[in-house]
Parts: structure tokens; C-alpha cells; sequence
């Protein structure tokens, strides 16, 4: 799986890493759709796969250019360091649309979803009853999980750590979205805002050499959460990588078939024309969280009519299409110059 890669390919690599931080971020959009599009999803499958027992033994006796060899170091470092860059910058920016220009947001993301079902699925040819049967069983799970009511928050750190497992399925499952997923636990709010959050502020004080807020006892607790769901996001990732890399080995087509499903029916969940749902105390008034946003509990969709903001959104989705599309003919010629 490893390759020369040029100066080129790693600037890509990191904004490819960009893209699925960011994908991560928004619910009802999953980063192994910007992976599988990318064409560099079974590359990060069979790295992250690598992370096992040899991996460690490496590590332990200090053999640290084996062990980064032996992972695939060079492309996971590179992918994750654009998540990174993208957790505190594109999806700050992302968050500012969402508020802002809500409709057209969703629109892109639906069209871009809509021009991943086209890419993955225009190149299968293995149609037969079992793999018809998985793509129907993958719509059905995407729909039922679009539809379903959160829960409450919970803050118990072993149900954080399984939020961390479960989050990551969104990187790992195409199709899968981790943070709609986080919504639907109940935990999306105190993992991927608040959290992080602390952890901003926290680097605030550091540089300015003010440790106050280790007398903070609010602040010590949401650090404590967000290394827990670090921990479980860290076990999923390599726990599912090693399932999916066996699934991919031994049933690519049903495997296959089930992700274009589960595509399909993340629609339900982008769906451009909905009314966000805040959470709200029994007087009616909406809840903040600890940072002034408004507690997102749901979403209620509905057809739109046919007006100026309409073409406008229809528009966007078509933008959403040509980006996945733009996408294909980079791989394709990146590909070209590989081989």
C-alpha cells in the first residue's frame, strides 16, 4: 500500500484529511464518503489495520522507524494532521454557515452525497440477490437511524468512551455519520462542542502561563471527558479497521452493495428542507449550551415550494455533484501518473 508519494500528493493527502474532519463535524455527513470518493479508503482501512500487536512490540522496544514504516506512518500522519488543522478551523467555519446559511449548506452536502452513490456504485457490476438484499438492508438502517429521537445527555465516562467507539464508524463505515450518530446518544453537544471547547480554552491559558483552571472543577471534568472519548474513538478506529479489512477481503461486493445503502440512506438525514428542532425547558424557552449555541434535539423535514431560495438550493446540490465529480477525475488522473 505504500507509494512514493510527491510533494503534490502530500499537500492533497492533508487537504483530503481536511475534507473528512469536516464531514465528521457536520451530523448526516460521513468522512468515509470523502475517503471512498477519494479513493484512498482501503489504504486507510489496511493502515489503520497495521496498529496491532507487531505494531506495539516496535514500539515497545523502541524501534520507532520500523514501527512508523510498518503502520503506513507517513499517509496516517499526513491524513490525520488534516483532520486536525480541520477540527479547529474548517469545522469552526462550517459551524458559522450552518447558523448562517443553513439550506445551502445541506444542499451542497446532499449533492454531494448524491454524486457518491453515482461514483461508487456507476463501476459495480456484482448485482445478484445478495448483494440487492444488502443495499436494501443498508437504505433501511440509514433511514431508521435518520428518523429516530436523541437521547438525553450522559456524561458517565464508560458511556463516553462507547461514544467514542461509536463516533468513529462515520470514518471507518461509509454512509455511517459519527456525529449524527452523537446526536442521536445524546452526547453530541458535550463531545464535539463543549469539550473541545474546554480543551481551546485550556491551550489559551497554558500560552498565557495561567493554570488557574486546574482549580476548575467544570473544567477538569469536560478534559476528563474529552481524553475518555479520545481513548474510545482511538479503540473503534483500529477495532473496526480490522473488521472492515476482513469484511473487504472476504465479502467486497455484499460489503460494498451495504455501503452504497447506507449512502443512499444518509439522504434522510441531509435532506436540505428541515427545521432544526432546539431543545427546550418546559416553559418553552431554548437551551444553550455552556458556550451560547442553541442544544440542536432534531430535525423536522418537509417539501419545499418552489421559489427564488428553492432554485437557489437546487442549484447548490448541482454544485455539490460537481465537486464529487471533480473529484473522480482527480483521482483518476492521479491514479494514471501512479501506474
Amino acid at each position: 500500500m505504500q507509494s512514493t508519494r510527491t510533494l503534490t500528493d502530500k499537500i492533497f493527502l492533508v487537504l483530503k484529511g481536511l475534507g473528512m474532519g469536516a464531514a465528521n463535524k457536520v451530523p448526516g455527513v460521513s468522512g468515509g464518503v470523502v475517503a471512498f470518493v477519494a479513493g484512498f479508503y482501503e489504504e486507510f482501512i489496511y493502515s489503520l489495520q497495521k496498529v496491532n500487536g507487531k505494531a506495539f512490540k516496535l514500539l515497545i522496544n523502541g524501534r520507532f522507524k520500523s514501527f512508523f514504516r510498518y503502520i503506513n506512518g507517513r499517509f496516517l500522519s499526513l491524513l490525520f494532521f488534516g483532520m486536525l488543522i480541520s477540527y479547529f478551523s474548517v469545522s469552526k467555519i462550517l459551524d458559522y454557515l450552518i447558523i448562517h446559511y443553513e439550506l445551502y449548506v445541506w444542499s451542497v452536502f446532499f449533492g454531494m452525497i448524491i454524486g457518491s452513490i453515482y461514483y461508487i456504485s456507476k463501476d459495480f457490476k456484482s448485482w445478484n440477490y445478495k448483494t440487492g438484499l444488502s443495499l436494501i438492508i443498508g437504505i433501511s438502517i440509514g433511514l431508521s437511524i435518520s428518523f429516530l429521537d436523541p437521547a438525553k445527555e450522559n456524561d458517565n465516562l464508560w458511556f463516553v468512551f462507547f461514544c467514542g467507539i461509536i463516533s468513529v464508524s462515520g470514518m471507518t463505515l461509509p454512509g455511517f455519520s459519527g456525529s449524527f450518530i452523537l446526536i442521536l446518544l445524546g452526547n453530541y453537544v458535550l463531545l464535539l462542542v463543549d469539550s473541545v471547547n474546554a480543551l481551546y480554552d485550556t491551550f489559551a491559558n497554558i500560552l498565557s502561563w495561567d493554570f488557574s483552571f486546574t482549580k476548575d472543577p467544570e473544567r477538569i471534568r469536560m478534559l476528563k471527558v474529552l481524553a475518555v472519548f479520545t481513548l474510545g474513538s482511538i479503540a473503534g478506529l483500529v477495532t473496526f479497521s480490522h473488521l472492515l479489512n476482513y469484511i473487504l477481503k472476504h465479502y467486497k461486493n455484499i460489503t460494498t452493495a451495504s455501503i452504497i445503502g447506507f449512502i443512499i440512506g444518509s439522504l434522510g438525514v441531509v435532506w436540505p428542507w428541515k427545521k432544526t428542532i432546539y431543545k427546550s425547558s418546559n416553559s418553552g424557552t431554548i437551551i444553550l449550551d455552556s458556550s451560547g449555541k442553541k442544544i440542536i434535539e432534531n430535525y423536522q423535514r418537509f417539501i419545499p415550494d418552489l421559489h427564488t431560495e428553492t432554485y437557489y438550493a437546487i442549484g447548490y446540490i448541482l454544485l455539490g455533484i460537481i465537486i464529487v465529480l471533480a473529484l473522480e477525475i482527480y483521482g483518476q488522473k492521479t491514479r494514471k501518473v501512479h501506474d
